[in-house]
């Protein structure tokens, strides 16, 4: 049951209601954390406290891996993560964020000295189906952007 269609793994990604983020701390060890993040122009973006562990860790090593929500159907996807200053893409972030999460945030969670933003390029991302886990593995590199 491989070799899903890449459309699938994107419906996927738009579809969680959450994510968890993995990256790495200075001494090498792991960090991985829950994330609200949403799928927008072929990117998964989320956002980070400017001064949180995460945040230190991609200033240190922007590498990072994401996975959806979903255990039995998940999706995972590495890249890299580019912190977005841009505010015209900051808006479009901050629209998207709070249409899916009914947040209520307020501009200031645009500021840059508050919150981080990231966006996330996919360079691989692997999703598996429940229904045929050990068979159903498919996986799509892209070039790095």
């Amino acid at each position: 049951m491989g070799c899903r269609p890449w459309g699938e793994a994107e419906r996927r990604l738009f579809a969680s209601y959450d994510y968890w983020c993995a990256t790495v701390r200075p001494d090498g060890r792991p960090h991985v954390m829950p994330v609200w993040g949403v799928w927008l122009g072929g990117r998964l973006w989320f956002s980070s406290g400017a001064r949180s562990r995460k945040a230190r860790n991609l200033a240190a090593d922007p590498r990072c891996s994401l996975t959806t929500d979903d255990a039995r159907n998940p999706v995972v996807l590495d890249g890299v993560a580019e912190w977005v200053v841009d505010a015209g893409r900051l808006a479009a972030f901050f629209d998207a964020v709070n249409g899916k999460y009914d947040a209520g945030l307020t501009a200031d969670f645009l500021d840059p000295s508050v919150n981080g933003t990231y966006a996330v390029a996919p360079h691989r991302v692997i999703a598996f189906n429940g229904d045929d886990f050990p068979g159903s593995p498919t996986r799509w590199t892209f070039a790095r952007q």
